[in-house]
């Protein structure tokens, strides 16, 4: 259990770290550009713990996942932008794919 609060973990640094992003204009604000470092170093290395006990592709593919569902939704709620149907629908259906990867595949079990 403890490896999917790595992977949570991992999936808020690294939308923490895409948000500065917006805020870094092109790197040139000093401290949204090192909440982007830092958000990004911690993401990946609390990855690397959540590796240790589950397979790459169920990290990836949810990471990944969750990440752009999140990073669409701050979007919205903090830039003015916005999703259409097509965009929810895409969106529910990446994360479909994750659900049934990490709920109902048998293919994907322990790294170790």
């Amino acid at each position: 259990m403890r490896e999917y609060l790595y992977l949570g973990a991992a999936i808020a640094a690294e939308v923490t770290g895409t948000t500065a992003l917006k805020f870094s204009d092109g790197f040139e604000n000093v401290l949204p550009t090192l909440v982007v470092v830092v958000g990004y170093v911690g993401s990946f290395y609390l990855l690397s713990l959540t590796l240790q006990e589950l397979p790459i592709g169920l990290v990836y593919a949810t990471w990944s996942a969750v990440g752009i569902v999140a990073a669409a939704l701050v979007g919205v709620a903090f830039f003015e932008e916005t999703i259409d149907l097509a965009g929810v629908v895409g969106m529910a259906l990446i994360i479909g794919g994750v659900l049934v990867l990490n709920l109902l595949s048998e293919s994907y079990s322990p790294a170790h």
